[in-house]
């Protein structure tokens, strides 16, 4: 699989069609009309995701992962895209239980290639219900990953998005993320920051 040095995949964590939707499709938008990034976005609502249930196929046969579910779709993407933005509603929180899947199915595709993601960039957001609901340990938790995995972590630095895009929804869905302006720079901010590693 050749990486396009111009591919920016958006991952949306959430079940619903509601706030993380639009925010990670807001995200690619402005990422493709500003800074001329080729996007791809996928979901997993409507998707058969299996959980990884550490049976070591994917170390034994480096073949991948043994599950044949809508996965199998994803991993090409990611294989492909130099820019990764995850985002994740809030659930107890921290991550959507379906973003934490996909997150461990990964092992799949590290253990038939520990280097598939290295110098690849990635950021993050999350939206919640409340102002404070768990948005920056759910972040941590895709920054996490990213350092695990030899991904560069890409922040909207200092004074507004430090870790990431975080937005409040006011348990509005996506009339709540519509309209928290505050949030939306913090998007723009973090897509600004990656830009700067566009070759």
């Amino acid at each position: 699989m050749v990486e396009n040095n111009n591919l920016l995949l958006g991952i949306c964590g959430s079940p619903r069609k509601q706030g993380t939707d639009y925010a990670v499709e807001y995200a690619l938008n402005y990422a493709s009309e500003k800074f001329g990034f080729e996007t791809e976005f996928w979901t997993v609502r409507g998707k058969e995701i299996m959980y990884c249930t550490h049976c070591d196929y994917c170390i034994r046969e480096k073949k991948g992962c043994i599950n044949k579910d809508d996965i199998q779709n994803l991993y090409p993407l990611l294989e492909k895209a130099k820019f990764l933005l995850i985002g994740t509603p809030v659930f107890q929180g921290n991550l959507s239980g379906q973003l934490k899947t996909i997150l461990d199915r990964c092992r799949g595709l590290i253990a038939k290639n520990p280097y598939v993601f290295k110098g690849k960039f990635g950021s993050a957001l999350a939206v919640g219900g409340d102002r404070s609901g768990g948005q920056e340990i759910a972040i941590r938790s895709i920054l996490d990953f990213y350092q695990q995995n030899l991904i560069i972590s890409v922040s909207g630095g200092a004074f507004g998005a430090n870790l990431g895009a975080s937005l409040w929804s006011k348990d509005r869905g996506k009339d709540g993320v519509q309209n928290d302006e505050t949030g939306l720079k913090t998007i723009r901010k973090v897509i600004k920051r990656l830009a700067e590693f566009k070759k």
